[in-house]
């Protein structure tokens, strides 16, 4: 009886030692499944990345198989980029804002039939790009020529490059069509360096110029950026490499952008044109370094050929798309099954 006695007067001792140790080990398995269920979703994260670029060749994906088409529906522009010049057309001459012809919506989806029944071609075409040759925000036939390919032509990648100045207002239009891919050419975050790059932009019907006109596309540009993030869009963004003007501000770029959700960066070398004509473009080496150096930051994409607004193709290797049908330039595929 006295033993029977002892132990009950040892229980109080005992139960709120055991009580404790059940709420410590019921702690410890909530952090342990706290950080279980976060390196799960890293890995999500990680697998969902890998799967939105395999088919991009602009965005990591294998850019000697994979190709894209890109839709020269979007003539209007709403700024004047120092270093663009719109005037030329040459059918050998590969830059940003030529294209051979504008194409309306309609035109465009015809064109993609044509290329998508290509025996050469239809098999590689994986992206359909508007990338100009103005700013595809500032031109209704955007949205529309995207409404007809994403009816007809569901699987393939929707893609857009803008200047940005109307994202944050189209964003959501954007998704609503599905666009998957998203190119913003942000080329400062200064509004005095910005000032200098741009010589106009034309905002909601006003002109605005200098550093005015740099705060205002700036901030439309990392606002948008950071709500296509949120919609799960797999963002790039240029960046024009001008030596002398915005060299300094290219990692600070790389860091923001990070930052903002964006999944590689594309620092290319300005094409000495238009106000920048008389500026030396950087060197290969002093490019690479450039790149090497922002990489600690953000991924680089390194095969950028700052292509047309007609480019269609293999990147590197374009075929010239006639009233005919194709032909081609230099297109080398890969072997069946490579």
């Amino acid at each position: 009886m006295a033993r029977h006695t002892q132990k009950t007067a040892l229980q109080p001792d005992r139960e709120p030692f055991s009580v404790g140790l059940f709420f410590f080990s019921t702690a410890q398995a909530t952090e342990q499944a706290v950080k279980s269920a976060a390196r799960e979703v890293q890995m999500a994260t990680a697998c969902n990345e890998r799967k939105s670029i395999q088919g991009h060749p602009c965005f990591g994906g294998n850019h000697q198989k994979n190709g894209r088409m890109h839709l020269a529906v979007a003539p209007r522009c709403n700024i004047k980029c120092g270093y663009c010049s719109r005037k030329h057309d040459c059918a050998n001459e590969s830059r940003p804002g030529v294209t051979s012809r504008i194409l309306t919506p309609d035109e465009a989806l015809i064109k993609v039939r044509e290329v998508m029944a290509s025996e050469l071609l239809g098999p590689i075409i994986k992206v359909i790009g508007i990338a100009g040759p103005g700013d595809p925000l500032a031109n209704e036939e955007t949205f529309e020529t995207f409404r007809l390919i994403g009816a007809e032509f569901p699987h393939l990648i929707k893609c857009l490059s803008t200047n940005g100045l109307l994202l944050p207002e189209k964003i959501d239009l954007l998704q609503e069509i599905d666009l998957h891919s998203l190119t913003v050419t942000i080329n400062a975050l200064d509004p005095e360096v910005a000032g200098r790059i741009y010589s106009f932009i034309h905002y909601h019907g006003v002109t605005y110029t200098g550093a005015e006109a740099g705060r205002i596309i700036v901030a439309n540009q990392l606002e948008g950026l950071r709500r296509a993030a949120e919609y799960g869009m797999t963002i790039k963004v240029n960046t024009v490499l001008i030596p002398g003007v915005n060299e300094e501000q290219i990692p600070l770029i790389a860091a923001r952008i990070k930052e903002l959700g964006a999944f590689v960066m594309n620092v290319m070398p300005l094409i000495p044109q238009s106000d920048f004509a008389d500026v030396e473009p950087p060197t290969p080496a002093r490019l690479e370094e450039i790149r090497s150096n922002n990489e600690k930051i953000i991924g680089q994409f390194k095969h950028c050929r700052q292509c047309r607004a007609d480019a269609v193709g293999l990147i590197g290797q374009d075929v010239t798309i006639g009233e005919g049908g194709c032909s081609v330039k230099s297109l080398s595929l890969p072997a069946p099954g490579a």
